[in-house]
């Protein structure tokens, strides 16, 4: 060690003197200045590229009389490196370092430089790669920014007690990873409220993925999911192809109409949600999954199970948060409020009168909002006033689907505590008779404890009898 700490000194001298051989022999050219940036050395190749016959001829010469825009004055002058730069010559460009020199105090007494590369030419893989990250990326991002949820909890719009209550347990899940099952009819806001979910998540800055059971052919669904290995059957891509599980790596995944699914891929779902691990189609390589699923059917799973058309195991892996989405026709005061909304968002001039109003509200709504909204716009493009009447909108409703006349009286004469315990009675029976009167999975059902269930009945009046 000591004779190491003795020769430092040497080591160091003959370190740097390699380190100058090795770059002037595999360089393109070297020159050497003094503190007056005046040239006292320079390499037969590089005095050749810049049309002398012998290097010698440079020696003494101000640095740009040989070499025309050199920066070599500016390093000695500033004491600062120029580690890459591109030098113009006459025979093309050069990727060149420039460095200071310095005595042993420290000073500077000159610089030297070194041109690296010729033409560029050895750089251009480099700036390829470059190039096609940023473009990666760039695609990475606008790709991101295109899965980010679009709606948040302002887009559910409503003030009944059942739309309360659905933001209330809808802003609850976000918190969590567990799974959630939207429950509802087609049409009520599913889709908007499972964005809204991840929207409000820790998973908010990663991608929201939607997927639709029963919008895809069933031999077509398991790549959907899972991606395909390159090359895993016919007209597969070479490069192979990523599933939506892949895509939605790190934030959320929606499957909508998930009593659609087929039975084989329910097993292999299950799969990923107990073991957070899938395997592409034609590929033996499993892949870990950081995905937080969002579930959402308009069919009647219980039923499904007992018609052996839907695995109790998944429904039991995907009903820990369930969230059941009332149809319209059980939250007709929001109509005025989601009128207002959708006549903004097509950008309508138009208003409902009194009566269009009353209308609204005695129509049974099978579509839900969907039907509301394609109710409002094909009246606003058909009249001629700004104000819509109850004509109007009798004659863009076609089909008239009267709604119950208690319904209708709950609207317009219920008090909001008389339409809170309309709305506890209903969802609290709905969750007994699913479970044939089971008071602690009825609980579970509706996320909340044993004791304040039974609390909820005996203050409701209802008996497990009654189920």
């Amino acid at each position: 060690m000591s004779t190491s700490l003795k020769d430092y000194q040497q080591v160091r001298g003959l370190a740097i003197q390699s380190l100058f051989e090795i770059i002037e022999q595999s360089s393109e050219g070297t020159v050497i200045v003094d503190r007056d940036a005046n040239i006292v050395w320079m390499n037969e190749r590089y005095a050749k590229r810049f049309g002398l016959k012998r290097a010698d001829e440079a020696i003494g010469q101000p640095c740009e009389q040989v070499i025309s825009n050199s920066l070599l004055r500016q390093v000695v002058r500033n004491d600062q490196p120029i580690l890459l730069d591109i030098q113009d010559t006459p025979k093309g460009p050069l990727v060149v370092m420039r460095l200071p020199i310095h005595d042993d105090a420290g000073a500077v007494i000159g610089a030297i430089g070194f041109a690296l590369f010729d033409e560029l030419r050895n750089l251009s893989p480099l700036i390829e790669r470059y190039l096609s990250m940023q473009q990666e990326l760039a695609s990475t991002r606008s790709l991101l920014r295109s899965r980010q949820s679009k709606y948040n909890f302002a887009h559910f719009i409503g003030t009944s007690a059942a739309s309360l209550e659905v933001k209330r347990r809808a802003r609850r899940s976000a918190s969590a990873e567990s799974p959630v099952l939207l429950l509802g009819e087609t049409g009520t806001g599913k889709e908007l409220l499972a964005q809204a979910i991840h929207g409000a998540s820790p998973r908010a800055h990663k991608a929201f993925v939607s997927i639709n059971s029963a919008a895809i052919p069933h031999d077509l669904l398991e790549a959907e999911f899972f991606g395909t290995a390159p090359g895993a059957f016919t007209g597969a891509d070479r490069k192979g192809r990523p599933g939506k599980f892949q895509i939605a790596q790190g934030g959320t995944l929606f499957l909508d109409e998930i009593g659609d699914m087929p039975l084989p891929l329910q097993s292999k779902l299950l799969r990923v949600l107990q073991e957070k691990e899938f395997e592409p189609v034609g590929s033996n390589e499993m892949l870990h999954s950081d995905v937080r699923v969002i579930a959402a059917t308009s069919m009647d799973l219980e039923a499904a199970i007992k018609r052996g058309e839907f695995r109790a195991d998944l429904y039991y892996r995907l009903n820990v948060l369930p969230i059941q989405v009332p149809p319209l026709r059980e939250r007709l005061e929001d109509i005025p409020a989601l009128s207002e909304a959708i006549l903004e968002e097509l950008r309508s001039q138009h208003e409902l009168d009194r009566d269009a109003l009353a209308l609204l509200a005695q129509h049974a709504w099978p579509g839900n909002i969907r039907e509301l909204r394609n109710v409002l716009e094909r009246a606003a493009l058909l009249s001629d006033d700004l104000v819509l009447n109850a004509s109007e909108i009798r004659a863009a409703i076609g089909t008239f689907s009267p709604v119950a006349r208690g319904a209708v009286a709950a609207v317009e004469d219920e008090t909001f505590a008389a339409a809170r315990e309309r709305f506890d009675r209903q969802v609290i029976g709905a969750a007994l008779r699913m479970c044939e009167g089971n008071v602690v999975e009825a609980a579970k059902r509706l996320g909340l404890g044993r004791s304040t269930l039974y609390k909820k009945m005996v203050a409701l009046g209802l008996t497990q009898s009654q189920y």
